[in-house]
């Protein structure tokens, strides 16, 4: 399979966005982490902005970062969002409430416990009544979404925006399952090379490689911490404009090799 990137986007602690972020990513200067400041999301009115979580606010950032950079419309491409469990904090707050003597359930909250509940607060902030898809596959959801995003230019679109984001949850789930800091990652894909794109990405399924890592060490310990940081080897390539080969892993012992070609 055969994409191009159009634009990117990211959001994590001391990485603010993509423009301010690509010498880090690339390699010319060291990783600094900060202390992560929540997104304001100005799209969504007030009232859902007051309903939404950090993963949703998470999505529509780095969104935003790659629809701003390519001066696309939102109504002109399909959506692939991954998040390896949606968001924790709200299941957490329905469990609690389940375990009370007498259960009362938020619908509000319930609603946004749901997987797709960034797509829906995503069609609500930009207007768009365009095709998307939600993913959740464990450890390998970012991998499993560039496989879906190609998918989907093979067969029916011409772009994709492709969001990837994860956040840490509350205890007792975080005991169980252990989330390092917030991130989220965007790529807007195409079939064609339009204008001036970053790079080509030919992609295929592979075994037995092991997965690529970042040689900054607090960039990889947050690749290790956070499944929506297993993509940060590709954003690296891709910020360095190199021809490199990335693995990431994907499920049953397969990987998904990616060759990124710059443009």
């Amino acid at each position: 399979m055969t994409v191009y990137v159009q634009a990117a986007g990211v959001l994590a602690p001391g990485l603010a966005d993509w423009s301010g972020s690509r010498a880090v990513l690339a390699g010319a200067l060291a990783y600094v982490p900060a202390p992560f400041q929540t997104p304001r999301i100005d799209l969504l009115p007030a009232a859902e902005r007051r309903r939404t979580g950090l993963p949703v606010r998470l999505a529509i950032a780095v969104g935003q970062q790659a629809l701003s950079a390519a001066s696309v419309d939102p109504g002109d491409l399909s959506t692939i969002f991954c998040s390896s469990g949606g968001d924790g904090e709200v299941v957490n707050e329905l469990c609690c409430a389940l375990a009370c003597p007498a259960p009362e359930i938020s619908p509000t909250r319930f609603h946004n416990s749901v997987q797709n509940a960034p797509a829906g607060y995503w069609g609500i902030a930009t207007r768009s009544f365009s095709p998307s898809t939600s993913i959740g596959c464990y450890d390998w959801s970012c991998a499993a979404g560039l496989i879906e995003a190609s998918a989907q230019l093979g067969t029916e679109f011409e772009k994709a925006l492709l969001l990837c984001f994860d956040s840490p949850y509350p205890e007792p789930l975080a005991s169980a399952r252990p989330i390092g800091a917030a991130f989220a990652c965007s790529l807007l894909l195409s079939r064609q090379a339009d204008r001036n794109p970053i790079a080509c990405l030919d992609m295929e399924s592979t075994r037995g490689e092991a997965p690529s890592q970042m040689s900054d060490l607090g960039l990889e310990s947050l690749r290790r911490s956070n499944p929506a940081a297993r993509g940060l080897p590709l954003l690296a390539a891709l910020a360095a404009r190199r021809r490199e080969r990335v693995v990431l892993d994907y499920v049953t012992g397969q990987q998904l090799a990616i060759e990124t070609r710059p443009c």
